[in-house]
């Protein structure tokens, strides 16, 4: 019985058998190109260069080279730089977009500030009309208020005077009521009873002088 390692050398020898009796060899030639060489055991040896270093394929070489130049450039042309301008317009767009909203709130917050200032303004001019509005009131009431209290006390001290004047007019009379009784009784007891009459007369007399 046949283990599956030693199926697995027996194919593995198949497979070299064709090449036993050839010979593959590398030469490099003075010009620089690779030769390759293949022969069998007492046969003449086939010589060959590397594909890519034969100067036989340089045309076909620079075929291909232009026509994937080509390719990649239609590539390039039709697909890939179209979306990169799309992108980069959409781009520009969206920053010129978020611009001009930046400029649109920046002059909606300067006219809110212009607003803000106008009625800040308009309350300060309120508020100092008011102020002196009242001060102009307060002091025409303090003025009303005083010109009645002078009023009331002029009246009082007139009142004052004429109950002064009165009541000296009044005592007055009472003096010199008594000053004739008194002349009266001092003239009676030197030379006797004297009329009333002619004391007052004598008193008013003495006081005019």
């Amino acid at each position: 019985m046949i283990s599956p390692v030693q199926a697995q050398e027996t194919q593995i020898e198949e497979a070299f058998d064709p090449l036993e009796d050839h010979v593959i060899s590398l030469e490099d030639s003075p010009d620089g190109q690779t030769h390759i060489e293949i022969g069998a055991h007492g046969e003449e040896h086939v010589t060959g260069v590397f594909p890519p270093f034969d100067a036989t394929t340089y045309p076909s070489q620079l075929l291909w080279l232009v026509i994937t130049f080509a390719v990649l450039y239609f590539v390039m042309k039709r697909v890939a730089l179209p979306r990169i301008g799309v992108i980069l317009e959409e781009r520009r767009d969206r920053i010129e977009g978020d611009l001009a909203e930046a400029e649109r709130l920046r002059q909606k917050t300067d006219q809110a500030i212009a607003s803000y200032e106008a009625a800040l303004a308009e309350a300060r001019s309120n508020a100092h009309a008011i102020a002196e509005k009242a001060r102009t009131e307060n002091k025409a009431k303090l003025d009303a208020e005083r010109a009645k209290v002078e009023a009331s006390l002029a009246k009082k001290v007139a009142a004052a005077e004429e109950s002064i004047a009165a009541t000296k007019a009044e005592a007055m009379g009472h003096v010199g009521e008594i000053a004739a009784e008194t002349a009266q009784a001092v003239v009676a007891q030197l030379v006797g009873t004297v009329p009333a009459e002619s004391a007052r007369d004598a008193v008013a007399k003495v006081s005019k002088e």
